[in-house]
This record gives C-alpha cells, structure tokens and sequence, in this order.
C-alpha cells in the first residue's frame, strides 16, 4: 500500500520513478532465502523486461540450456529403435526420464505409465482416442476447461456420445450411480488458465469411492485431469490421491520454460487393462505385422504402444537439464509454490486497492474472493473514472511500449471467459457473424469488454515485476475519461477554432503513396498532380504481401523489415521499381495485362477484399530474400493502371488495401507537438528525447502545413468534418486508431517506443490512441480530382 501511497501523490503526466530495490518484508519468508535476486541474475539474464505470461510459457534457465547444449557436444543421441550402442543409451536416458518426470509427478512407475506427446493438447487427445467410452456414455467437461478439452467433445459426438459440459460443483450429481448412462470420460482442469481458479486433484477417487471398484473392473466414469497450468507452481503428489486420476496432462515448457515440443500423458497402470485399442499405429507401436493382410500385434508395454513413431529423444534429454536445474535452483516444487501464492497475494491485493481521485476502481479483478483456491494467474479489465471499460487490447498495447509482457483475449478459455465477462453463447455467435474473432481489435462490443487482460506468475517473478505494473497502471489509467475529448485536455487553447471556418491558411507539404501495403512509402514529386481514383490516390496500397495459405496480409508489425523495401513509380513506363539494401532493383508493371494474376481473397480489418496472385517466380524470390520470408505479391487489378475509374464492384469495398479509409493526411503542427511531448516527458539522459518523429512516421497520405502567421493548431484536424483541397472536397471519417506500427523507424525498420508510447499517454479518444484523420473523396467527377504539394487547404 505504500508503493500506491507514493504513487498516488505524484501528476499524471510525470514519469514514474524506477522500481525500488525492494519491498520491505513482502517476501521475506518465500523468496527462495532471500536468493531471489541472485537467481534472476544468474539464471535468467534474459529478463529484460517484466515478463508477466508465465501461464503462456514460463523463462527457461540459463543451467539447463547449458547442461543441454554441453551433453549434445559429447554425446550422439540416436534414434531409439535401432540396437547400437548410442541408441540404447539414447533409451536408457528416455527411460529414466520417465521415472523422474514421475517422481516430480509424486508417484512411481508402479502407478503411472508417461507416455510422451507432442504437446499437452496431444496428450489430451489422445486420452479421448483410448477411453473405452461407451455409445450411451457422456463426455462431461467443467466450465473453466481449455479449449484442448473441449475440443474432445467432437471425437464424442462422432461415436454418438451425448456431451455434457458441467460446473465443477456439478460432477457429484452426475456422476451418482443412479444416473449412470454407461462408460462415460469426465475431464476438469486442476487449474483455470483463465482465472487461476483451482480444483482438488482427489475427483477420481472420491468417484471410484461411489462404485466400489475391484481389480477387476474400472468403474463407469473415466478422469481425465489437464494440469497443464497447474504443475508449474504447485506439487501434484499424485500418491496422495488414493485411485487417482485415470489421465493427467503435462506440459513441460509450462513448468520449465523449455523443452518446447514435449508433453505427457500419465496413464494410471490399473486402468491400462481397460483401454481401448487406438485405431491407428505408428512406427515403433506394434510387435508383428504384415503388409497384405490386416493384423498386427501391438507391444505389451503401454508406453511404446501409444508412442507412434520416434519420440522427441532430443527434448526429452533436455528434461533431464530442466528437471536437474529446477532442483539446484529452488529445491522443490513446494518452494515454487510458496513463493508463487505470495506474488500473487500481493498482486491481487495491489490490483483491487488502485483507485481513481474519485473513489473508483482502476481494476475489474475475476476471482480470488471467497473460499475458493486460486493459483498465480489473474485475469482483470481496467476502467476508467466513470466506471466505463477500456479496451484490454489499447491497455496491451501501452503495456508492450512500457516493457510489460502480460496477454489480452479470452485465453482458449470459452468457459470460464463467459462467466467472469458475462457473455453469453448467443451474444458470441452474434460476434462471430459480425466477422469479431479471437485475436482481432474488436475488444469492446456495446462497450462490454470480449475479452480480458492476464497476468501471471512463476517460479522467478519478483515483487519489483508487480510494483512495475500497478505503476504502469498508475500512471496510464489513473483518472481517465473516455469519454473526455482529447483536444479538449491539451495544454493549448484549441477551443478557439471555430467549427464553420473554411479560411485555414494552409497547403499540401506532400503527397505519399505506398503501393505495397506495410512497405516504405513513395512521395509524389513536388508539384505533380496525382490522381484520386474512387478507390484513394492512385496507386496507393494496390499491393500486398501475403504467406501462402494465409488470408491475412503480410504487416510491418509483425516484418519490420517491410519498411526496408522502397518503391517508386515510374510514371512513364507505368511501372514500379522496388529497392532494397543489398539487392538489386526489381521491375513490375503496373498494367493488369503484363502481370499472370490468379484470383484469391484476403481480408484487411475484417473486411473482405478481393486479391489477385501475381504468379511470377522473379517476385516472389526477390521479395522472399529480402524479408527472409517465403511469401508472393498480390493485387486488386482494379487499382492498377487500366482499373483505376472501373464500374462500382458491390461485393468488395470502394477503398484500395487501405485499413480504413481512402487517405490518412496528418498536420507538421500535430506532429511538432509529439515531439515537444516526447522531449519533455523524457528523463535528461533519455535518448529518445532526441529522436526526430517527423510526420512520415505516421505513414500519411497528404502532410498539411501552416502558410504565414495563421497556424494551424496542433490536433485541430480532429474537428473538422470536411476538407476542399484545391477545390476538390474529401469527407473527414473520423480520427486514425493508431498501433505499434508507427514506432517502426521507416529508414531503419528498428523497433523503438516513440512516438507511440507519447500518443498513448496523451492522445486518446474513446480510449482508442489516434493520430490524423481519414479522407473519403466525395462527389462524382473522380476521374479529373488531383492533388499535388501546394494544394491550398480548406477545411469545416
């Protein structure tokens, strides 16, 4: 409370101050003996940032990465099917990993058979393929189940299974004797990857306990356990469990940070004799076989029969190292858990005392009230003064610029997203028609959010990693109006501008085009009329990247390299010339005739847009080995020399690959302003107060600039609703949502915090980060609308 005591008190516009060197007594009994700080710096040199998605996948240490990498430079693991002596060591190193992933399991090979998969999903999978579940049976899931569990629900359904998803508090009732349909799979998570919610490990037994089983039966409910989530902060003592689950689910870069392509089913060696044949097999799965007439005799022990083909030898070598590491570094799993519930009792505890001036919650904490075990992850969105949510995907964004690594969504946890949202099935299908799908912007649908912010904890989080975000909180959201016009909170007297005007003394500085959407930009030389189609300027954005397969444009946020390919227009020869650094130049025309087009779509923004394959080897290698990635040119023919002005096409949208609008522009006034805010706002020896952030770093179509002493105002774009550019009159529609995108460096494709970061903290609308406005040309004489540099500037 201190730390927000001290906080609270400073302006919101001030830097927060660096973290402390610590928190009196916070940890002092589960902070690995006060080694905390020393494993952080040994350990994981590569924190650099407070990484808070330990749910998604923890860090992997330093010794384990090293032990690994120095047993492959001495040793020759081989594939454990053949009988040299570097396999069978190969096997011997497989088979005493088994033994100890289950001693970390708390059991024994005498309880538990491991067999390893490619991931926890798989092993999931996998448990479904080899229930003997009946045709009558059910396949019961708990609400807070992953995504990977319900997804069994579709192997079910094939074999007629009625499908029964549950609250936890439910499975007494249905799993009563009274009601029993037949041999029936219940699956639950020991830990909600959504809320941290916490379930007992002790189901199987409690339901076995009902039916009384023998040796020589199974009773009729299956358990499948996932604790993908729970085993990397807390002891399974699978032992201590009596009859134990049937099934449990492992994840080993979820515990260890590495090896990433490794999982594990534990199988309870008293349900083996019950299983159900898997119908396909694999290398390495059967005794004797022969290849013209079907039959097959499968191996004895479990293990090898469910292992299709060669397993992962290499990642499960590196287990030994993680498990060896884990052990040296915290002791044990208890350690890890101790100081895990501590991080997040703080956590929790900091999160629900932030507080607007007025009394009100910056943070909608889920769970962790009442009588229920919640493990180290919470899920929360934030809210503004009046009790209105932000959107969790601009609170990501801003977290990202600020250092902190924390995830946005609904975590492929459908169930558990909608009781703590309150969203119900049809309000998602509702969504999905609307094109609104996991992953995209739309986190705010009638301003209820869709999806929530997380973060999460692991063996290495510090105090110092909470203090950091409850800062960034702080000093992002403190007091926040979303409702509050951005203009009307600058230091500058913007209420003078007269909303009737049409007398801004102004003109077009520059014209730019970018003929490949997410590449450099091209200006238009100055006092050359460039034409504005009914699709944007002519040109523009008629290009784009894409992946094969993929229906999603290639974009510089995820290719930075993108902003290193510099075209220009060859207006003579109706081509465009693409330079990059260390190759040579590359030619295309611009004439839909000369190009080998195939049809396809693409989609920008959720909207459907029409793109056409440019089938050309040339292209494609040129493009490939610039960005190092495999990936083709596509167009709309229509945006290209002899489509420009074609008949309206009501089945895709009247724009080029644009995301919003036909043209951005943006004021030399608005961005002398970021720069004046990044200067002042920046510590003395920041470097960063002295980027130059010119304009073109927002990637604009039309630069505007003042003429004379009547200047422009900084942001005064943000009120006008229509521009006359040399006559010609555009329609203004609406600001431009900014993203990461514009702290790219365009010259040198760098990453870097401006002006972004700046924008965030000082230009926000509807809670959305903006920056310059849209255009839409209006009227019917497109075909003779030009701009050039020098334009006169009107606007309303």
């Amino acid at each position: 409370m201190e730390l927000q005591k001290r906080l609270l008190a400073q302006q919101p516009a001030t830097p927060p101050p660096s973290p402390p060197a610590s928190t009196n007594g916070i940890l002092s009994a589960s902070d690995y003996n006060g080694r905390l700080d020393e494993i952080r710096r040994t350990e994981y040199p590569q924190l650099k940032t407070v990484f808070l998605d330990h749910t998604g996948s923890t860090v992997c240490a330093a010794s384990h990465i090293q032990a690994f990498a120095a047993e492959l430079m001495t040793q020759i693991p081989a594939n454990p099917h053949s009988r040299h002596v570097e396999s069978q060591w190969t096997q011997a190193r497989i088979d005493h990993a088994r033994d100890r992933l289950l001693a970390f399991a708390g059991t024994s090979a005498e309880r538990y058979a491991v067999v390893f998969t490619a991931n926890a999903t798989a092993a999931i999978r996998l448990a479904a393929e080899i229930t003997p579940i009946e045709q009558h049976g059910e396949f019961c899931y708990t609400r807070e189940s992953h995504t990977s569990v319900v997804g069994v629900r579709s192997l079910a359904a094939d074999q007629g299974v009625h499908l029964r998803p549950i609250e936890f508090t439910d499975i007494g009732e249905v799993t009563a004797p009274a009601r029993c349909r037949g041999t029936s799979l219940l699956a639950y998570p020991a830990q909600c990857n959504f809320s941290g919610q916490r379930f007992p490990l002790n189901v199987a037994d409690t339901v076995s306990k009902l039916y009384g089983s023998t040796s020589d039966t199974h009773v009729p409910w299956w358990v499948l356990v996932d604790a993908a989530a729970y085993a990397a902060s807390s002891p399974l003592r699978l032992d201590a469990h009596g009859a134990g689950p049937d099934f449990v689910a492992m994840s080993m870069y979820k515990i260890f940070g590495a090896p990433t392509g490794l999982g594990a089913l534990l199988i309870r060696r008293s349900s083996v004799p019950f299983l159900r044949t898997k119908r396909y097999f694999g290398g390495g799965t059967v005794a004797g076989l022969t290849f013209d007439q079907p039959w097959q005799v499968y191996r004895s022990d479990i293990e090898a029969r469910l292992e299709d083909g060669t397993v992962n030898f290499h990642d499960i070598i590196s287990l030994h190292h993680a498990l060896d590491a884990h052990a040296n570094i915290y002791d044990s799993i208890d350690m890890v858990a101790r100081h895990a519930r501590a991080v997040t009792e703080y956590a929790v505890r900091e999160l629900r005392a932030l507080r607007h001036r007025n009394g009100r919650l910056v943070c909608e904490v889920y769970g962790h009230t009442g009588e229920s075990v919640f493990g180290p992850t919470v899920a929360f969105n934030v809210k503004d003064r009046a009790g209105r949510y932000i959107g969790y995907m601009e609170v990501e964004r801003l977290a990202v610029m600020a250092g902190i690594s924390l995830r946005a969504g609904r975590f492929c946890n459908p169930g558990a997203a909608q009781k703590w949202l309150c969203l119900s099935a049809p309000e998602l299908m509702k969504h999905a028609s609307l094109g609104y799908v996991c992953g995209d912007d739309h986190d705010l649908v009638d301003d209820k959010p869709v999806g929530a912010l997380r973060v999460s904890f692991g063996a290495m989080t510090s105090i110092e990693d909470i203090d950091q975000l409850v800062k960034f909180l702080l000093y992002q959201f403190r007091d926040y109006n979303m409702s509050e016009s951005a203009i009307s909170r600058l230091p500058i007297d913007t209420m003078e501008i007269s909303p009737t005007a049409l007398s801004v003394n102004a003109q077009v500085d520059k014209v730019i085009i970018y003929p490949i959407k997410s590449c450099h930009g091209w200006t238009v030389p100055s006092g050359t009329s460039w034409l504005v189609t009914r699709h944007g300027l002519k040109y523009d954005r008629v290009f784009v990247l894409m992946r094969e397969h993929s229906l999603l444009p290639m974009q510089q946020k995820q290719v930075p390299n993108m902003a290193l390919i510099r075209p220009r227009v060859d207006i003579d020869k109706s081509t465009l010339v693409l330079d990059a650094p260390g190759h040579e130049s590359l030619e295309i025309s611009l004439r839909p005739e000369d190009l080998k087009l195939e049809t396809t779509e693409t989609q920008v923004c959720s909207t459907r847009v029409r793109a056409v394959r440019v089938r050309s080897d040339r292209i494609s290698l040129w493009l490939s080995s610039v960005l190092s990635v495999s990936c083709y040119l596509a167009c709309e023919p229509r945006l290209l020399e002899s489509g420009a002005n074609t008949p309206h096409n009501s089945c895709y949208p009247d724009k080029s690959f644009a995301n919003k609008a036909q043209i951005l522009m943006v004021t030399q006034e608005s961005s002398r302003q970021v720069e004046q805010w990044i200067a002042e706002d920046a510590a003395p020896d920041d470097a960063t107060s002295r980027i130059r952030v010119g304009p073109m770093q927002y990637r604009p179509n039309i630069i505007v600039k003042s003429l004379g002493t009547d200047m422009i105002k900084p942001f005064e774009e943000l009120k006008w609703t229509l521009v006359h550019v040399d006559g010609s009159r555009f329609a203004v529609a609406g600001p431009c949502r900014r993203c990461q995108m514009i702290s790219i460096d365009q010259e040198s494709a760098k990453k870097l915090k401006e002006p972004y970061a700046t924008l965030a903290r000082r230009m926000r609308v509807d809670g959305k980060v903006v920056f310059g406005i849209y255009l839409n040309a209006t009227g019917s004489l497109l075909s003779t609308t030009s701009i050039k540099s020098g334009a006169t500037i009107n606007a309303a």
